[in-house]
């Protein structure tokens, strides 16, 4: 390449000695370089450079992409579904227990003096006996009784059994007429991030997600979290809708946040010689190599080395770096079933007459203004002479 350029050179510059003088330190300097790689505009990929940086891991290892590869890939997805966080098991069934601040509905059949007549126009919570910060309740004949943390067929008995003093054989019924101290908070990408009470019926996470007016539009749903008591467990809800993971779906528990991330977070970015680079947004949590570099309008047909594939992952400190040789068009195949994660870089290298071809372009207009300046100053001296 380099006595291309310099042939060139002698062939312009031999008609007139001053131009000569003036053109070849300058394409000296050009041709000082080390390739045309080094000089050429834009990204490049070079795999000498890549393979001698050292990493926090040792040294960066370019790790073809084969069959083999993508055996391993195969198994670290079904690695990580085993690791995946499983809902606790719950010994018997559920049962509601009374918190502070809910309002809790006593009858007493056949003593209507002993029940709060709700009314008309009043509402039950109004009507009904609340349970202070403390977690006591104060009832009729009975006093102050402690009754948080009490399930209502425990309240009931309770209650029955302190009434017998005051009235035979009394039948009860006990009910929450408003539940005010068990909340939950569903936050991120729903239509209406909220706060929503935990009822006599068990709140699961799709059903917290239905009561929020259900999904955003870019809800990433393989990375929603569920924060209790200050630890922050993975959901998989995607398992959930494609494979029925009902372990996925935990029953909630008062205090628990619930968010639904962005898969706007969490995209994959095309770069290099393809016909329109861009950073793209993974599709209910997947997305391949060939469909980034479909999606990325394909290789640019007069650019790109298909030979020469690079996907990035990871941090800068301790990235991992993949090659695909789609030199071959069968290839491809092979970028089908290649999985990409997100945050990974894809890069399409140039082909080697590219980056000439972008030197050449950049180094003209410099030689072509010095041989033009020349030429007039050759004309001028001869006009005197």
């Amino acid at each position: 390449m380099h006595e291309e350029v310099a042939g060139s050179a002698q062939g312009r510059t031999s008609a007139s000695p001053a131009a000569r003088a003036v053109l070849v330190p300058v394409l000296a300097l050009v041709l000082s370089a080390t390739g045309c790689a080094a000089i050429a505009p834009g990204l490049h990929a070079s795999e000498t450079g890549m393979t001698s940086r050292q990493t926090a891991t040792g040294p960066l290892e370019i790790v073809p992409i084969t069959p083999a590869v993508l055996v391993d890939q195969a198994n670290a997805r079904a690695a990580a579904v085993e690791r995946r966080a499983h809902e606790p098991a719950v010994e018997g069934p559920y049962q509601y227990r009374v918190a502070p601040f809910d309002v809790l509905s006593v009858i007493v059949w056949d003593h209507p003096e002993l029940t709060i007549p709700a009314g008309e126009f009043r509402a039950a919570e109004a009507a009904g006996n609340m349970v202070q910060a403390d977690g006591t309740m104060f009832y009729p004949f009975v006093g102050v009784v402690p009754v948080v943390g009490k399930t209502l067929p425990e309240i009931r008995a309770l209650l029955t059994e302190k009434l017998r003093t005051y009235v035979e054989n009394p039948q009860l019924d006990v009910r929450v007429a408003a539940f005010r101290g068990k909340r939950v908070q569903v936050t991120g990408d729903v239509l209406q991030p909220s706060t929503l009470p935990i009822t006599d019926v068990p709140l699961r996470v799709q059903d917290a997600i239905a009561a929020a007016h259900g999904l955003g539009p870019d809800a990433w749903t393989r990375g929603v979290t569920l924060t209790r008591d200050g630890k922050t467990i993975a959901l998989d809800l995607q398992a959930l809708y494609d494979q029925g993971d009902v372990s996925q779906n935990w029953v909630l528990q008062d205090g628990d946040v619930l968010h639904v991330p962005s898969r706007l977070e969490n995209k994959v970015f095309v770069l290099g010689e393809v016909r329109s680079p861009s950073s793209k947004v993974m599709a209910r949590g997947r997305m391949s190599l060939a469909e980034a570099i479909g999606d990325s309008q394909g290789f640019d047909p007069l650019t790109s080395n298909p030979g020469a594939i690079y996907v990035f992952r990871g941090r800068y400190d301790a990235p991992r770096v993949f090659k695909l040789d789609a030199s071959s068009a069968d290839a491809l195949l092979l970028a089908v079933q290649f999985q990409l994660e997100p945050l990974d870089v894809v890069f399409v290298s140039a082909y080697r007459l590219t980056d000439w071809n972008r030197v050449m372009t950049q180094i003209l207009p410099t030689i072509q203004g010095i041989w033009q300046t020349a030429d007039i100053g050759n004309r001028t001296v001869n006009t005197f002479q």
